[in-house]
């Protein structure tokens, strides 16, 4: 297997079955070879991603939420902040927002919720800078994450911001990993993407496309 998340190409998507590989969609026409995990989802991870593999999908959130009007970006652990920078660059704010997994000495427990992932075992906390919270109050908030799967990091970046007393006006991600996250997640916040992929379910050794 090539060291994935590296470059785009052109090669036509050769259609399911697939062996360890789903060809993702961009917005160019071009494709993004993504391993295809054990548990039925094809990965993506930023920081192993090549840089002008993020700064094209920066570039392509940026567009995909250009009008929400958002005025601060929020990036939520981890892998958000390798995009929420980024895309709050190119937005053409100043600086942005990073909630963490990391407990500073001054942070407040009422700013802070549990998080868990699907590519995690352990449930960890999420905090908040209460120095930050003069950067956010008042003003239109983005939420921004790496990937949204089953949702739980989402809602849980929306209870942070909640503590805060804020709702955001939408979620912007590089992916839309599967459609779990739909039951648990709010009407009213939208959600923006670059691609989307498929749950898969191994048969005969290859990965074929289930919804």
């Amino acid at each position: 297997m090539q060291d994935p998340w590296q470059q785009f190409d052109s090669l036509p998507d050769p259609g399911p079955p697939y062996r360890d590989r789903y060809p993702v969609a961009m917005p160019d026409g071009s494709f993004l070879h993504m391993p295809i995990r054990p548990i039925g989802v094809a990965g993506l991870i930023a920081t192993q991603a090549s840089f002008p593999v993020i700064h094209a999908l920066a570039g392509w959130m940026a567009a995909a939420c250009r009008d929400l009007r958002p005025e601060v970006v929020l990036g939520l652990s981890t892998l958000g902040h390798v995009f929420a920078p980024l895309l709050a660059e190119r937005l053409g704010h100043s600086n942005w927002v990073a909630a963490g997994y990391s407990r500073k000495l001054w942070y407040d427990e009422a700013l802070s919720v549990p998080m868990r992932s699907i590519t995690t075992t352990a449930e960890r906390r999420v905090w908040l800078d209460p120095r930050m919270l003069p950067r956010l109050q008042g003003r239109r908030v983005l939420l921004v994450d790496d990937v949204i799967s089953t949702g739980s990091s989402a809602v849980a970046g929306l209870g942070l911001l909640a503590a805060a007393g804020m709702r955001p006006v939408g979620l912007c991600v590089a992916m839309i990993q599967t459609r779990r996250w739909e039951a648990g997640w709010p009407a009213d916040i939208p959600i923006v993407t670059v691609c989307e992929t498929p749950r898969f379910e191994q048969r005969d050794g290859a990965w074929l496309p289930v919804g």
